[in-house]
């Protein structure tokens, strides 16, 4: 076989790794965002916040305005010109300076609120805590932190009585059954109210017994709690009215205290931690035109460092010039990618609003059907492009702050011709389901017929795989006679 050498043209495409960092900072939420801002702001010393220039950068959905591309500042929109100093009468100092001293700490240190918040309480704390409080013998104490140990988020014991009972024996000796039941009801008498129940019925039972012995109806709420809480879950209205010899009128009023009692009273102590979405626009509407703004607060402006980069033109060959040279590059490219990333959001999101006006002035029920292919061909990119900007950020609208994905979902055709949003028509079931009358509620059936005189062709089906994926119960689960 002979050896040659032969010179080949071809075509390949490659990520260079300036495109790839634009597509991972593309695809990232708000928080990993801020997170990788930092993170480059602490290994790369050309870099630097802008604290100068804050505020909004707005862009009207009804003009388009073109945005320059800066090497040195990130453009979050339209760039307005300001004037570097106002004209003023007076001095800050001549107004506040009194009042900012007079109020200021010791430390002259920002006080910051968020770091004060007090830690999450727990059912077990708050159970603990009242062991502490309450005068117990030292075998008392120990069968109580074994019982609330044995109580669950809700406040029902994990446990029975007999295991918790054997669980102790090699620990206490001479323990007898009814020592533990005894420290069992010391224990169902912390707050809050019917907590260390083994089950329902118990639940409500130590509730109602906690009330005072003068209030109206609690004797027959007790009997039909110990008695007849099944026909109550049946929702047996004659049957009960037999049981208990009462009117119509005094059932409903033992229900009604029924109904005060908490069947789960465990979750009154158990405190989350409240997450908040931080969104990424916002929309508003000023005159007749709505406008989308990018939230300052997610991302920083940054900036080169005009020090550091004015002792590149030294042009030596050093290697500390050759390491300031690199990070100088790498520095415009981020910056170049995060500008990128900001124009991208701000396209997207102002297509988004103009297609979806509706729902921003009457709600979900006015949602249109969208898909990622019509604002892809729209921006003229790719529906991957799309996919990535629209996971994981949020807009802020006068209905609330919602996901990106929200605005898109499947349709459903009407009668004449045209399309209806699934989120509407969740919307629509929601509204029939929320305003029908409790003894008498909707079947699918029947908000398959409502929707279709609507003009929206929805089957029984659809409308009970839509009623399943916002967890409303069928008609006879939600039918209440009581």
């Amino acid at each position: 076989m002979k050896h040659s050498i032969n010179l080949k043209l071809g075509q390949n495409l490659s990520m260079t790794p300036q495109l790839q960092q634009a597509i991972r900072l593309l695809q990232m939420s708000t928080l990993d965002l801020q997170q990788e801002i930092q993170q480059v702001l602490d290994s790369n010393m050309m870099l630097e916040v802008d604290e100068e220039d804050v505020g909004f950068q707005s862009l009207e959905v009804v003009a388009e305005k073109k945005t320059e591309n800066a090497d040195t500042v990130t453009s979050e929109g339209s760039q307005t010109d300001m004037p570097d100093e106002f004209p003023i009468d007076s001095s800050w100092d001549d107004v506040y300076q009194e009042d900012y001293e007079a109020s200021s700490s010791p430390s002259n240190e920002a006080v910051e609120f968020e770091t004060q918040r007090g830690n999450t309480s727990t059912l077990l704390d708050h159970l603990l805590w009242q062991l502490e409080l309450t005068p117990f013998s030292e075998r008392d104490y120990d069968i109580a932190l074994s019982i609330i140990d044995s109580i669950n988020d809700e406040g029902y014991l994990i446990s029975r009585l007999e295991e918790i009972f054997q669980g102790l024996q090699g620990q206490i000796d001479d323990l007898e059954e009814d020592e533990v039941t005894a420290v069992l009801h010391r224990v169902q008498n912390f707050d809050p109210s019917g907590i260390a129940a083994v089950d329902l019925q118990d639940c409500l039972k130590i509730q109602l017994m906690q009330l005072p012995e003068q209030m109206p109806y609690r004797k027959e709420a007790l009997t039909v709690v110990k008695n007849h809480l099944e026909l109550l879950a049946n929702h047996g209205r004659v049957a009960l009215m037999k049981e208990l010899s009462t009117t119509s009128e005094q059932l409903d009023k033992i229900v009604a205290l029924i109904r005060t009692l908490d069947p789960k009273p465990g979750l009154q102590i158990q405190q989350s931690k409240s997450e908040y979405v931080i969104p990424d626009v916002y929309v508003s509407k000023r005159g007749n035109t709505w406008q989308v703004n990018l939230n300052p607060e997610v991302a920083p402006k940054l900036r080169i460092n005009a020090e550091y980069s004015a002792l590149i033109k030294m042009a030596d060959d050093s290697k500390d010039n050759q390491c300031m040279k690199e990070h100088f590059q790498e520095a415009k490219w981020f910056i170049k990618s995060l500008q990128g990333r900001n124009d991208t959001l701000l396209r997207v999101a102002r297509a988004i609003v103009a297609r979806q006006t509706d729902f921003l002035e009457h709600g979900a029920i006015a949602m249109k059907p969208m898909v990622l292919k019509v604002i892809a061909e729209e921006l003229e990119l790719h529906e991957s492009t799309i996919s990535r900007v629209t996971t994981q950020k949020y807009m802020h609208t006068p209905n609330g702050i919602v996901e990106f994905k929200y605005f898109f979902s499947s349709h459903v055709s009407t009668e004449e011709g045209g399309e209806c949003s699934s989120t509407a028509i969740r919307a629509f079931i929601k509204e029939l389901v929320g305003n029908e009358n409790p003894a008498k509620p909707l079947s699918d059936n029947k908000i398959a017929d409502l929707l279709n005189e609507k003009g929206i062709n929805v089957a029984r089906r659809t409308i009970a795989k839509y009623r399943e994926a916002m967890f409303i119960a069928s008609s006879s689960e939600r039918k209440r006679t009581l």
